[in-house]
């Protein structure tokens, strides 16, 4: 669910219903009756606070109990820097007292290789590159160098026993992990897309095995209840990404000419 750093309660009670409703219809719903392909959830942590950052706790432990008593999966995902340490440090908690919670970490900052360590072996992380802008002095600007980190910290992590969701548009680097990392722990393995943008191809190739492994392939959905906080996320990934909205465009065309 879209809308972060919000700035009054009624947004924080909208947010928590949210996902109330959210976790009881994928826990109930018959066409996701199989729980190992169940969607899981992901949830911002500037989503539940209007005051201190702290006050958010409550109300993703609140979520994260719901969904484990549905059999839903929980991310919490990963916000700026100034999120950094209580996102990891609720995410392993939660992890810690047997609620299936994971969490994100960004490989753009110099801080996550230190970070690992704190990851509980089993846990499940989600490794982007991330797309806060961070000063030079805390974060790299290159993201060839940012890619070559998620390779590296996949390998790093899978080796401490946590499980590794590969979130990348990069075919090269996607490419890198499927042969070159997941072949030494498969079933500790995921690949994580958004929604519209992976090229039909390469999701073929992926699921015929034609990399070495077959992984699932999980999308992710953003969904705002308003246009305010769509176009923000919007913002955003563009400013990040200029050339996401060709890639959509691409396969949007492409899918039209498959019918």
């Amino acid at each position: 669910l879209l809308g972060e750093e919000v700035d009054e309660e009624f947004k924080v009670l909208r947010s928590i219903a949210a996902y109330e409703r959210l976790v009881d219809a994928l826990g109930t719903d018959e066409r996701f009756a199989d729980v190992e392909t169940r969607p899981s959830v992901s949830l911002k942590p500037s989503a539940f606070t209007c005051t201190e950052p702290e006050a958010a706790y409550e109300h993703i432990e609140a979520v994260a109990k719901r969904a484990a008593e549905r059999q839903v999966a929980v991310t919490i995902d990963m916000e700026d820097r100034d999120w950094t340490d209580l996102t990891l440090d609720w995410a392993a908690g939660l992890y810690e007292q047997g609620l299936d919670v994971g969490t994100v970490l960004q490989t753009r900052l110099n801080r996550t290789e230190a970070d690992l360590a704190r990851i509980p072996a089993g846990m499940r992380v989600r490794l982007v590159i991330g797309i806060y802008p961070e000063p030079e002095s805390v974060a790299l600007t290159d993201k060839a160098a940012m890619k070559e980190r998620m390779v590296d910290y996949a390998r790093l992590l899978l080796e401490a026993g946590a499980r590794v969701e590969f979130a990348t548009h990069d075919e090269a680097y996607l490419e890198r992990f499927l042969r070159e990392v997941a072949p030494q722990a498969p079933d500790r393995c995921e690949i994580q897309m958004l929604l519209g943008v992976p090229r039909r191809p390469f999701a073929r190739r992926l699921m015929a095995g034609e990399y070495g492994v077959v992984l699932p392939f999980r999308l992710y959905i953003p969904f705002a209840l308003c246009w305010d906080d769509a176009t923000a996320y919007l913002r955003r990934r563009m400013v990040e990404s200029p050339g996401m909205h060709w890639l959509v465009l691409r396969n949007l065309f492409a899918a039209q000419r498959a019918r």
